[in-house]
């Protein structure tokens, strides 16, 4: 069977420009024949030749009008799906149909489609492993230079308290107890920036322990993770935190709630689903901000699907599904 060249299907494949151009001067080419034919037109304009040009001259525009809508269709497809594409939603590509300018024109957006997404990825990557580095530095430098300055000056402050006259030592307590909450704020500042209990406990542990630290001032975060779950890799691992941690601060910060549950369950497929349910006042129609636009470009480092929305009985519910095979999941030694 011999294969049809490059050459000769570029040949084969009319253009836009002359599919239209042919069926327009097809229809003008039959209304000048008929001019010349059985059809004339008398000076002045008798009244049957008025209607049948008036006739003809409709004909011409509804199937001019029919012809460009059935040549442009496509194009009109591929420019919804140009002004819905979103990086931060990948996978979604306008349908090839046809063959010639419209259907190249759509193949080579759908292959930039591929090369941005995976741009976005790998620079993604590298961002949030430079983020996470440049955490783990804060938090060790609080942990180490300002965190031990502190407890020096705790000490020094119980020192003075203890020898200083009966007058003064309601002021140094409180200034020892205004001391130690700042080293207890410091120290909960480095827990958020280096999550040392994901990396040292597992990530049941570091989501117990995030239920626990968000469960102040009238908030109750109750954690529900199911046993036998599959094993992670450590990468999963944080966006999962991370992810949990956001939820549980826009829930904090922003939803008026009360309640908040925090799930983490094994899927059907062998993926695991993290979910964030808050009792609050829903997400509605406000804009995504810098929160849920980092959580998105973490889910798209594992391959996760990330769902925000408002929940089913009310409030805001974020959901992570993982899939299995992916660099999410690892087979349990």
């Amino acid at each position: 069977m011999c294969q049809v060249t490059e050459e000769q299907e570029e040949r084969s494949i009319v253009s836009l420009y002359r599919r239209l151009f042919l069926l327009n001067a097809s229809v003008l080419v039959v209304a000048v024949l008929l001019l010349f034919g059985p059809v004339t037109v008398s000076t002045p304009v008798l009244l049957g030749e008025a209607v049948v040009l008036v006739a003809g001259l409709l004909v011409l525009l509804v199937a001019n009008a029919v012809l460009l809508r059935v040549g442009l269709g496509p194009l009109q497809r591929l420019t919804r799906a140009m002004r819905t594409a979103d990086l931060l939603r990948p996978g979604r590509r306008a349908a090839v149909t046809g063959r010639g300018e419209i259907a190249d024109l759509t193949r080579t957006f759908n292959t930039m489609l591929d090369r941005l997404e995976a741009e976005r990825a790998t620079s993604t990557a590298r961002v949030l492993s430079a983020q996470e580095a440049e955490r783990r530095r804060i938090a060790q430098e609080l942990h180490d230079e300002v965190g031990q300055t502190l407890t020096a000056v705790l000490l020094q402050l119980k020192h003075a308290a203890d020898h200083a006259p009966a007058a003064l030592r309601p002021e140094l307590h409180q200034a020892q107890e205004t001391t130690r909450a700042g080293l207890d704020e410091i120290r909960r500042i480095a827990r958020r920036l280096r999550p040392g209990v994901l990396e040292e406990l597992g990530l049941h542990s570091a989501l117990r322990s995030l239920a626990s630290e968000f469960s102040t001032g009238g908030l109750t975060v109750r954690p529900r993770i199911d046993a036998g779950l599959p094993k992670l890799a450590p990468e999963t691992e944080l966006v999962l935190y991370r992810v949990a941690q956001e939820g549980l601060t826009n829930t904090a910060r922003h939803a008026g709630a009360t309640r908040v549950e925090l799930r983490l369950r094994a899927l059907p497929d062998g993926g695991v689903g993290l979910r964030v349910r808050d009792d609050g006042r829903g997400i509605g129609t406000a804009p995504e901000g810098a929160g849920l636009t980092g959580m998105r470009e973490r889910a798209l480092l594992i391959g996760a699907e990330l769902t925000v929305g408002d929940g089913a009985d009310g409030g805001t519910e974020v959901r992570l599904d993982t899939t299995s095979g992916g660099p999410s999941t690892r087979t349990a030694a």
